[in-house]
Order: structure tokens, then sequence, then C-alpha cells
């Protein structure tokens, strides 16, 4: 495995984890966050939400990296920071690509089989395993700004 963040991301989404456990591990890792919770917590956003063609599973990796950074402790915590973080970025990828909809990104529908079908002819793996790379670098880019 790499030790670049952005190369790792594509090395953990290609030897099977998902979108959003990729991009929260790797970032995780770049951090030096530990948790038995990561990846696991991450597993059902993959896919677009369980490939229910919900909110892209990178995004949703990307949002979870950030709350682990900013996000708070205690109720009485500020989510100021958090909050301007997280808009960042979501406005940055919805620029960048159009849309956080992972039906949209694909062009498929993965809670079909016919979707699932057309999601490996039209090999948009590789157009998902950009997309963690790049969720990856834009959310290390926040942290590290």
């Amino acid at each position: 495995m790499s030790n670049d963040p952005v190369q790792l991301s594509k090395d953990y989404f290609t030897s099977g984890f998902g979108c959003a456990e990729s991009v929260l591990k790797t970032i995780a890792e770049a951090k030096g966050i530990k948790s038995d919770l990561i990846p696991r917590i991450a597993s059902g956003f993959c896919g677009g939400i369980a490939r229910t063609g919900g909110m892209c599973g990178a995004v949703t990796g990307g949002i979870m990296a950030l709350n682990i950074i900013y996000g708070r402790d205690h109720a009485a915590q500020s989510k100021d920071l958090n909050y301007q973080k997280v808009q960042e970025f979501v406005q940055a990828f919805k620029l960048r690509y159009g849309s956080m909809n992972c039906s949209e990104l694909t062009g498929c529908d993965l809670s079909t089989e016919e979707g699932l079908e057309q999601f490996s002819l039209l090999n948009r793996y590789e157009k998902c395993t950009e997309l963690t790379a790049e969720v990856t670098s834009m959310v290390l880019e926040l942290i590290d700004d």
C-alpha cells in the first residue's frame, strides 16, 4: 500500500473497501486517528447509502472524516467550525461534479440488477475510484488549511 494518502484511498477501494470506507480509513490514518469503528462506521454509506441511489459514499466518507477532526465531544461545544468545513467541502464537490447523488454521478441505479450490470459494463468502478481519491484530496486540503 502507498504512503501517499490519495493513492492509498485508491488502493483501499480497489482492494475491496467501499468508497466511504476508503475515504474515512485513509484520512483517519493520515491524521493518526485509530478506532475499532473505522471503517465499519462507514460501511452502510457505500454505494450511495447502501445502493439506494442516495448521496455519494465518497462524499459521506469525507464528511465523516471532517467530523472526526472538527466534530464535538460535548453538547456545549460549538458546531460552527465543523459546519463551515463540511459546507466548504460540499460546495466545492457540487461545483466540480454538479451533484452529490450516486445515481447521478455514476449514471446507474445501483438498487437494481440492471443498474449493477450497467455499472460494470460502463466501467463506473473506475469513476468511483477517482471520486474516492478526489474526495480524499479535497478533505485533506480542508483539514490542512
